[in-house]
């Protein structure tokens, strides 16, 4: 298997596969309705309301981290979690135009 030539790729193409990657995970799923819901930064409670051990909770934060989508402030000796609101917007402009650009004209296959 060859390496992904994302030079090839627009800018908005790579940051969205980026972002679906890093949400393409049941717990990541979970940790972002969690963060939405709360509608405010989460320092410690992911534990308790998923269920999972501490360091998968960590290591799903990370990637969604990494993708741009939380963002995270340290408060003493814990890290607070919650939506970055200018990605999570631009991802929704991006999975819109995706959506919306389909036509259904029963015309194939």
């Amino acid at each position: 298997m060859g390496v992904t030539k994302s030079e090839i790729y627009t800018s908005e193409q790579n940051t969205l596969a980026v972002q679906l990657k890093a949400i393409a995970h049941p717990a990541r799923i979970a940790i972002l309705q969690e963060l939405i819901k709360a509608n405010a930064c989460i320092c410690g409670d992911l534990v308790t309301e998923l269920g999972l051990a501490q360091a998968t909770i960590s290591q799903h934060l990370k990637e969604l981290k990494n993708a741009g989508l939380i963002q995270g402030t340290i408060e003493g000796v814990s890290i607070c979690y919650c939506i970055e609101p200018r990605a999570w917007k631009n991802l929704q402009k991006e999975l819109n135009t995706l959506f919306s650009s389909f036509k259904d004209t029963n015309s194939c296959c």
